[in-house]
This record gives C-alpha cells, structure tokens and sequence, in this order.
C-alpha cells in the first residue's frame, strides 16, 4: 500500500478517490469484500490512480490509503459494531450519532484531499453528503440505501448536496432506477451498474451426486429479515427428511434454529467456492430484507448453482424465472422449486443458463471496473468549461 501522492505526473490518469465504510481485513473476511474486489480492479487499470478512504485492511500497492490513523480506527470499531445501518435499526439515538461522527470525518477527509483528485467515487449515499461541491461525484446505491432514502429530510439533504455538481448515482439493479429518478432524476444522472464477479466461481467446476440425498444452501446474515420464510417453508422439506440444508453466515440477531437447520457460521469464498458449491444441489435465499443486488447470488449463478428465491423485486429483476432460477411465492411453490432442481436433467439445464447469462450480462470485476471509469470521464467532461 502506498500513501497519497500529492500529485500526478500523467495528466491522462484520473485520479481517483474511493470512499467506503466497509472493508475486508482480509480475503478471508466477508464484510465488504466486494469493495476490495472493486478496489483492485480499479487500480488495476493503467488510466486511474486510485486512493481508498475505507476501514483498515490489506491493499494492493497500487492503492493509495487516503485515510488518517484516527480515522483508520474509527472506521475499524463502527465496521466491527455491524456499521450504521445496523446501528439505526437497533437504536437511533446511537445511530444518528454515529453518522454524525462519521459525516464530520468525511469532511475533513475530502477537504484534505480534493485539490488531488479529479473524480469521487462514494459507496452509499449518504457519504456524499459533506463533498466538495466542485467535485465529481459517482454514487454506488445498494438495498439498504432504499431504506436510508425513507429517513425524514434524507432525500432533501440528499438533493442540496447534488446541485450545482456532476453526479451520477449507479445502482447496482435496475429495479432501483425508477424510484431514484423520480427522487433525483433532476439532479443526477441515474445509470444502474451491476458488480463483478470473481472468475473462481466462472472456473468452479460442479461435481454434484444426484443419486444422494439432495443438499442446499443457504448463505445469508442471519436476520430475520434476511432469512424471512426459511424455517417455516423449509421444515415439511428439510425436518426427518434426507434432505439437508446448510446454513451460512454471522448471526446478527439471536435466533433460535430449528435442529434440523445444519448451521456453519461465517464461511470465507474460498471455503463455499472450494468445497460447498461444487457439492450442493442449489442456493436458497428466501429474503424479505430490501436487497439490491445480492453478490451471493451473482457468484451462484457463475458457478452454474440453481437457485430458489423468494419474489422480491431483487430476486425477480437478477432470476428469469423457470429459466435461470425459480421464484416462489409461498410453502407449496417453495416446496414445488426445490424438487424440481432434485432432477438432474433440470438442474443442470438451469444452472448452465444462468451461467451464461450472468458471464454475458455481468462479467467480472475488471469489466465492472471498464463500466465506472467510463462514467468518471463523463463526469470530469462535464465539469470542464
């Protein structure tokens, strides 16, 4: 990792700064992962320089860290309290203070730093609110900025801070376009760019026994939101069944798991795409939570694992049902999926059409990377006289 330059010698590179509230500590952590992911595949590219204002963790070196040592560690103890989301949810009080510290720290960041760079790019809405307004500015929006969207005078905060300023505000599915334009569309450019994959899963190869008793999974934070319907959809498929389901990820509300639910905890990519996805018959997610574009789901697909999902508008806006995944809307057509992908001839058929598709549609993370410094040398276009 290198530090901030204070300049750049080729004038063609744009110089880039990334700002995020999420960070792996490693590859083996699962928190913000596909941040690093993005990260690297900027920095990749011959044609930015990019610097990250994120919570610690490993870089490539040809990251710039752009973060003080008190701000590193502020960064570190929100991200390791479940961030701020997790915060408002639990208690406003202490989550509207959070966002406070956190907002006055961005200022002091951008204003120590925006006489370097040429173009912003913020994950999540709300840090874009203390930028300098000469700055362009693109803005990732997932699920749960929809929700921070319904926060009284967000979306008015939210449009003073993009007037006057190029913007442009990506979401990562294109069921989130409409109600952003009909909030900002005055204000901001709105292009919906989807996330990269990694290209393990494009090279997992699956080696599932259909002559055995089927097995599924589920990788999810364990909410109840997130799991929505799981146990009482699951338990006429999985309970004194030879079925078995496989539930993984941190558990961030307490919740009481039925005996027949095989839990794992957290589990690293490496982990579900080495041993757990070549084995398993398919992927479940029966969420309620407000998704944007789940990864998981994304990764599923490029390793050509079917997958069940209940109908959000998420789920229904990544699955063409019947073709590259199964919706269902209740415990008989949950049911009706799962068995469907226990024939061999459909699930493999399944599988390699989602593959397909999601190598066509979405790619990798280094396209995904071509995708948003096509749109930061719009926004720097726009801002020159």
């Amino acid at each position: 990792m290198k530090d901030f330059p204070t300049q750049i010698r080729n004038s063609s590179v744009l110089r880039l700064l990334v700002v995020a509230t999420s960070y792996p500590s490693s590859l083996t952590d699962w928190r913000g992962l596909f941040i690093r992911h993005l990260v690297d595949a900027l920095a990749r590219r011959d044609d930015l320089d990019v610097a990250l204002w994120a919570p610690p963790g490993e870089r490539t070196l040809a990251v710039s860290d752009a973060t003080t040592p008190e701000e590193a560690h502020w960064l570190d103890r929100l991200m390791q309290s479940g961030g701020i989301a997790h915060a408002l949810r639990s208690n406003r009080l202490r989550g509207g203070w959070l966002a406070l510290g956190l907002l006055s720290r961005l200022r002091r960041a951008y204003s120590r730093h925006a006489n370097r760079i040429n173009v912003l790019h913020c994950n999540w809405l709300q840090t874009m609110l203390p930028a300098p307004r000469r700055l362009p500015v693109l803005v990732t929006v997932l699920g749960t900025d929809m929700q921070l969207l319904k926060l009284p005078l967000m979306p008015v905060l939210l449009r003073w801070a993009m007037r006057g300023r190029s913007v442009s505000i990506c979401p990562n599915a294109e069921w989130m376009d409409a109600p952003l334009r009909s909030m900002f569309g005055d204000e901001a450019q709105i292009q919906a760019i989807p996330f990269g994959i990694d290209t393990a899963w494009f090279n997992l190869q699956r080696n599932v026994d259909f002559a055995v008793p089927s097995r599924w999974l589920v990788v999810s934070r364990l909410t109840r939101s997130k799991l929505g319907s799981l146990f009482e959809w699951g338990e006429q498929l999985f309970k004194d069944q030879p079925r078995e389901l496989h539930l993984f990820g941190p558990m961030q509300e307490q919740i009481d798991l039925p005996p027949w639910v095989h839990y794992h905890g957290p589990a690293t990519p490496a982990q579900l795409c080495e041993t757990w996805f070549p084995q398993a018959h398919g992927l479940i997610t029966l969420s309620r939570h407000s998704e944007g574009r789940p990864q998981v789901m994304l990764e599923a697909m490029a390793a050509g694992l079917p997958i069940v999902a209940s109908q959000l508008p998420a789920h229904a806006d990544l699955l063409a049902h019947q073709t590259t995944g199964l919706l269902c809307d209740g415990p008989d057509t949950f049911a009706a999926s799962v068995r469907r992908l226990e024939d061999r001839e459909e699930n493999l058929r399944i599988g390699n059409a989602a593959r397909a598709w999601v190598r066509e549609t979405i790619g990798t993370w280094d396209d995904c990377a071509a995708r948003y410094t096509a749109i930061y040398r719009k926004l720097v276009a726009g801002t020159q006289p």
